[in-house]
């Protein structure tokens, strides 16, 4: 029976990913970098800062890549002023504190990201567990982050259900073992289907996620 719902943050609680595009560019352009569109999806959706500092900066240092990393995330955190959650995102909510689901975020942003947008987007108090980048020593694509959310919560992987919108999010919450949903802001269906995702949504209306959640709930 379905006891829990995990959430990835940035692309899949709101659609984020323009503004993190931006922050980049805005750090690595003076260092030579272009962030584009195509960029961002193929070298920094999903992933986290140390991989991905170290592969579009290789002859920089650590303590550089550390630095840039927190420079990006601050320039984020200035220019995400005006946040709202995805479509449906507080219906799926309401409906998980409504049939008493536990709720879970496990993210491979900062915990000063985490605190900003989930403050910005007025649902903070609805995580029961928040796992950001800092509580485990591997994060996404590595099942760690979803295994440690499991055990805080208590839970088996049966037990719960997965949202996310990267490639590297979807395959550890896979390796997991947890039923998962892609939800696309960034990649199309067939991309997510790849990675892994049992189903599909736009956003948290489409009437494909409300009968699985009626399903699991009945067990």
């Amino acid at each position: 029976m379905l006891k829990a719902l995990i959430f990835d943050m940035d692309g899949t609680l709101v659609h984020s990913d323009p503004v993190h595009l931006q922050a980049f560019a805005e750090i690595l352009g003076p260092q030579g970098v272009v962030i584009d569109e195509e960029t961002y999806r193929s070298s920094i959706i999903g992933r986290t800062n140390e991989s991905i500092f170290a592969s579009l900066l290789p002859s920089h240092s650590v303590d550089e890549h550390e630095e840039l990393a927190e420079l990006k995330e601050a320039a984020f955190r200035r220019l995400a002023l005006d946040l709202k959650p995805l479509d449906g995102l507080l219906d799926v909510l309401d409906w998980a504190e409504e049939n008493r689901l536990k709720i879970a975020l496990v993210t491979n942003a900062p915990v000063l990201n985490a605190t900003h947008m989930l403050d910005a987007l007025g649902i903070a108090e609805r995580f029961e567990v928040k796992i950001t980048i800092e509580e485990v020593v591997r994060g996404k694509p590595d099942p760690l982050p979803y295994l440690t959310a499991l055990e805080r919560l208590g839970l088996q992987a049966g037990e719960a259900i997965a949202f996310e919108d990267s490639p590297s999010g979807m395959k550890a919450a896979k390796a997991a073992g947890l039923f998962s949903f892609g939800v696309l802001t960034g990649l199309s269906a067939d991309e997510m289907r790849e990675v892994g995702a049992d189903l599909t949504i736009e956003t948290f209306h489409d009437q494909a996620l409300w009968d699985v959640l009626d399903s699991h709930l009945k067990g």
